[in-house]
């Protein structure tokens, strides 16, 4: 399950009425609770991503993302990953850029990888 979650409405430069933005959130806690998170707790930020991205209008746009980003470090537990284990990162998603190789990614589960390091691409070779 999701253990954290932070909320952005987004669009609130297309609603002029701040009751009805004040609804809309309230009617987001009711949900949040229906689903057995804190919703009287969870961080809810309000702004506008288009906004922010064409630099219109400072407060729903870019102060906006701001806010949402530290109600995400501030509210979002970091996860704990074993760095003393093997390096384990299961691949996602493999790409081909010209120019550049094959790229693959993916989450890293545990451990550390430094530039230059080999890696074992599992079910690639076979193993002895």
């Amino acid at each position: 399950g999701v253990p954290s979650i932070v909320v952005f409405l987004n669009k609130v430069d297309q609603v002029d009425d701040a009751e009805l933005l004040e609804l809309v959130e309230l009617e987001v806690r009711e949900l949040l609770t229906k689903n057995e998170f804190p919703g009287d707790d969870i961080p809810i930020v309000k702004g506008s991503a288009l906004a922010a991205l064409e630099d219109s209008d400072k407060k729903i746009g870019e102060d906006s993302i701001r806010e949402l980003m530290a109600a995400v470090d501030d509210y979002i537990p970091t996860p704990v990953r074993p760095l003393d284990k093997p390096f384990l990162m299961p691949i996602e998603d493999v790409f081909s850029i010209s120019g550049r190789g094959t790229v693959v990614t993916g989450r890293v589960e545990r451990g550390v990888v430094k530039v230059g390091e080999e890696l074992e691409i599992v079910g690639i070779r076979p193993t002895t």
